[in-house]
């Protein structure tokens, strides 16, 4: 399945991952966490599978949502609502501090969740295109730091194939011995690294990579479709922006919980945000993440379509000439 998103221009992919980062890391409304994390999981599914999205979800991310989660209550003690006493400590677990830690797990949870798309759609060509003129020293870094974990992943399977094959893989022999296996694959690793980074650069110097008047090629080109798309995103964006400076997304968790639109435990947020400007900034921003997943259900509608309308074209077509044959003959 073809991602709509991903054939667009490179500047519309990086300015949506930079606003969905941006809003998700700075953001702590539980209302604007809990449509980015949606947003981020239709995609991902979209983008990698059912099956490894949630796999990766439940038994990587997860984990480390909840170890924040209950971490933070117990070295943070801020909070007016005790929970637990701690006879050890002398100090006493607060709601406060335990939402906030779920809060900052979750924070987490869904910008790792963005970032498995980024990877996906954001390649290393498309990075080099926007930056390679501007900072092509540190274009070139960054996109070779974004795919050093798929690539040495990668390579770290095909040494430990060449490795078990030859009977020094780490799951066989004494302790001593898979220790030993281990290192040594390190070994090869990292020298395939380095031998790998020294005919990256030899390579881009010959090719006059960073001089001055250097020409490039390139396949991307600004259309009338991204224009149109560009549009769109920058609307939304100035709405729930908007939204965000005039107090849609205030959230406090020390000393109490306080949450612009809610009242929690009798108290309200000191920043009052009308109903419907808070209601336009929370459908603007869930516009906004799941825009691409938009894009991909109109193209794949609209390809089932033509392909439909073909399919007719093609059998009317047949028919006719069925026709005309039977009537000659």
């Amino acid at each position: 399945m073809i991602d709509a998103f991903s054939t667009c221009h490179p500047f519309l992919n990086f300015f949506y991952f930079a606003v969905v980062l941006l809003f998700t890391m700075f953001n702590q409304h539980p209302v604007f966490i809990c449509i980015s994390y949606a947003g981020a999981l239709s995609y991902s599914i979209f983008l990698l599978g059912g099956k490894r999205t949630l796999r990766q979800s439940f038994l990587f991310t997860l984990p480390s949502l909840l170890i924040v989660a209950l971490l933070n209550p117990l070295f943070n003690h801020y909070g007016v609502t005790m929970l637990y006493y701690v006879e050890s400590s002398g100090n006493w677990i607060t709601l406060e501090a335990l939402v906030y830690g779920v809060v900052l797990g979750a924070v987490m949870f869904v910008v790792i969740q963005w970032f498995s798309c980024y990877n996906k759609v954001m390649t290393s060509d498309k990075f080099i295109y926007l930056f390679g003129r501007l900072i092509p020293a540190l274009s070139l870094i960054l996109s070779m730091a974004l795919r050093f974990v798929p690539r040495f992943t990668g390579q770290l399977k095909v040494i430990r194939n060449g490795q078990k094959s030859m009977g020094r893989d780490v799951s066989e022999g004494s302790l001593f011995n898979r220790i030993r296996a281990g290192f040594n694959m390190l070994s090869i690793l990292v020298t395939w690294a380095l031998e790998n980074a020294i005919e990256t650069s030899d390579s881009m110097r010959s090719r006059g990579y960073g001089l001055k008047g250097r020409t490039a090629f390139s396949i991307y080109k600004f259309t009338k479709k991204d224009k149109s798309l560009l549009a769109v995103m920058a609307a939304l964006f100035l709405v729930f922006a908007t939204g965000c400076m005039n107090g849609a997304s205030y959230a406090s968790y020390d000393p109490r919980i306080l949450l612009a639109g809610f009242t929690i435990q009798g108290h309200q947020a000191p920043v009052s945000v009308p109903v419907v400007e808070a209601m336009l900034t929370y459908i603007c921003f869930a516009c906004f993440c799941f825009l691409p997943v938009i894009l991909d259900v109109t193209e794949t509608i609209r390809f089932a379509r033509s392909r439909k309308h073909c399919e007719t074209d093609l059998d009317m077509t047949y028919k006719k000439i069925y026709e005309t044959l039977e009537q000659e003959g």
